[in-house]
């Protein structure tokens, strides 16, 4: 579906007096704290947020799936609909394709197609956890890790396939989650499935190009239960050292064990400069996959707290991020779903963006503990929705985009122009 952006204009023009009421008050109260408005708007309106292509269908568990309707079915009906978002709030502007669910056919019609909507390839991602049709020998019992070559030099070759396809399409990183490991005590030798995953990652980072990194994302559990080959952020990080510079760590928000302290996470990997990027989502169990800030709001903030006090200092040295939503949706319309993860994910920005650095860190030297967390407290409490609201605005997104997706009835639209009964590729 390709949006009619005349409607938005209409849409804002609408809502534009009530809006200047909620942003000048924020803005008279964000200067009186020491705030650059102008500024924030423009760190908030560059902040853009990659889609992954098997994010555009409904989602599903082990148990069943349940289509919602109107499903992209190619992969040029999935960038038509993260054109869609994109046109909708002006941060979504890069997509990230799994192989081999989605491989472009014609590489070139399919850059010219994200032209179009003014989107660009962020990472490729590729998958050694699945068995496909025409592979000849099985990753049921590993793929990276596989006591058996052959078994490995099949999974390597598809990385390295996945490269050639990224290299096409103008992205500059590769995505790896290997979901090898072990169901049951004495499986597998530790040692030597460490060592013979480092051997494959080797191959396929010695056939990267000079400009592009590789992602290494780390699970605890699932699919395995026993043990996993990357099963947390010191293995992942153990990996990238070995590796090279163009190796970097992942996060995952779901793949942590139960209170987990993720910003605390962060805050090493950025401290070794090693910290590749993130894969947002929320969890209540495990690996959810539901809707960012849906469950933990405070710390998806703190995590924001970390990246832009690191981001920020001179003493840390650390490549530009990579940002993409990981989630899957069983009952929710996934693009009302990814409208509302970008909007938490920019809100925790904002909220990161606000803290007074100055004041926390003198709090901090002197032990000021209930000092440290009123201030962070203070910007958590903020609401900026306004202060996101007004980028949109003079980006030319909607004013609220949810609303106007809903309003407009697109979900039907999608529907009435691919069926009931569709599904998304891939899933």
């Amino acid at each position: 579906m390709i949006l009619d952006k005349s409607l938005i204009q209409q849409y804002n023009e609408q809502l534009a007096a009530t809006q200047q009421k909620k942003f000048n008050f924020l803005k008279a109260t964000l200067q009186d704290e020491g705030h650059d408005v102008t500024a924030l708007l423009e760190q908030l309106a560059a902040f853009q947020i990659a889609i992954p292509s098997w994010a555009l269908g409904t989602g599903g568990t082990r148990f069943g799936r349940f289509s919602g309707g109107g499903e992209p079915r190619s992969l040029e009906e999935k960038m038509e609909d993260v054109g869609l978002l994109h046109a909708l709030n002006q941060s979504s502007g890069a997509i990230s394709l799994h192989i081999p669910w989605d491989i472009p056919q014609n590489a070139t019609a399919i850059k010219q197609l994200a032209a179009s909507f003014e989107l660009q390839f962020d990472a490729v991602n590729s998958n050694t956890f699945q068995d496909q049709n025409d592979q000849n020998y099985s990753y049921k019992f590993g793929s990276l890790s596989h006591t058996d070559k052959q078994v490995r030099d099949q999974a390597i070759a598809h990385n390295v396939e996945v490269i050639k396809h990224g290299i096409d399409l103008g992205s500059k990183a590769l995505t790896i989650w290997l979901s090898d490991g072990t169901d049951f005590p004495g499986q597998q030798n530790f040692r030597r499935s460490f060592q013979r995953t480092l051997d494959s990652f080797q191959q396929i980072y010695d056939a990267l190009p000079e400009d592009w990194k590789v992602f290494i994302e780390y699970k605890p559990y699932e699919p395995h239960f026993y043990s996993t080959v990357v099963a947390d952020w010191g293995t992942s990080l153990l990996f990238c050292q070995k590796l090279g510079e163009k190796a970097l760590g992942l996060v995952d928000l779901g793949h942590h064990l139960p209170n987990t302290n993720i910003e605390q996470i962060v805050s090493r990997f950025l401290m070794e400069g090693k910290l590749g990027g993130f894969h947002f989502n929320d969890s209540k169990y495990g690996d959810d996959d539901l809707t960012v800030g849906a469950m933990q709001p405070f710390q998806l903030f703190l995590i924001f707290n970390e990246l832009v006090e690191g981001m920020a200092s001179q003493e840390v040295q650390n490549p530009a991020l990579s940002w993409m939503i990981d989630a899957s949706h069983n009952v929710k319309d996934p693009l009302e779903d990814l409208l509302q993860s970008i909007e938490a994910i920019k809100i925790a920005l904002a909220q990161a963006l606000i803290v007074d650095r100055k004041k926390l860190e003198n709090a901090q030297e002197q032990n000021d503990t209930t000092t440290a967390q009123e201030i962070l407290q203070h910007a958590f409490r903020t609401d900026v929705r306004p202060l996101l609201a007004q980028a949109r605005l003079e980006s030319g997104a909607a004013i609220d985009p949810l609303a106007f997706y809903r309003q407009n009835k697109i979900r039907q639209e999608l529907i009435n122009q691919r069926g009931v009964k569709t599904y998304s590729t891939g899933l």
